[in-house]
């Protein structure tokens, strides 16, 4: 069973960190690219879209990490597995005060409506999210290196 806990966690934080990287150098690169108005309102709408499903993957994801250090509190590589949750908690954090406001923002915003510095704010998430996303890597790779 424990074992298939480490699967499991890992997998879905895996999974986590592939979207969040393709967010920030695929989707974000591909949506900067497209002509007029057409990328603003691709970011609102995935902005939507994505604002709604990954607290509850960030949040599961640190349970997930939680349940398995306390399952594994004296088995190897329970160090890495608790630093890889103090990261997912910096991800939290720097999610709700850095990104989600933003992003709370931009995902209301049309053509009509947003704010004539959007590009600028728009710009500032890109960066939050590149650390975000480091973070996030860094905390994957301690899951995997737990596993080993």
């Amino acid at each position: 069973m424990f074992n298939a806990l480490q699967v499991v966690t890992t997998v879905i934080v895996g999974l986590m960190v592939g979207v969040e990287f393709s967010v920030a150098f695929v989707i974000n690169p591909i949506f900067k690219a497209l002509p007029e108005d057409s990328g603003q309102l691709a970011r609102s709408h995935g902005g939507r879209m994505l604002g709604a499903v990954m607290p509850f993957w960030y949040i599961g994801s640190l349970v997930l990490v939680g349940i398995w250090a306390a399952a594994g509190w004296h088995h190897h590589g329970t160090g890495l597995v608790v630093t890889s949750g103090v990261l997912l908690i910096l991800s939290v954090i720097m999610s709700v005060l850095l990104l989600v406001p933003i992003n709370d923002q931009g995902k209301t915003w049309t053509p009509e409506t947003r704010p004539a510095d959007w590009k600028q704010q728009v710009n500032r998430w890109d960066r939050f999210h590149y650390v975000r996303v480091a973070v996030i890597i860094a905390a994957f790779v301690l899951l995997v290196t737990a596993l080993t």
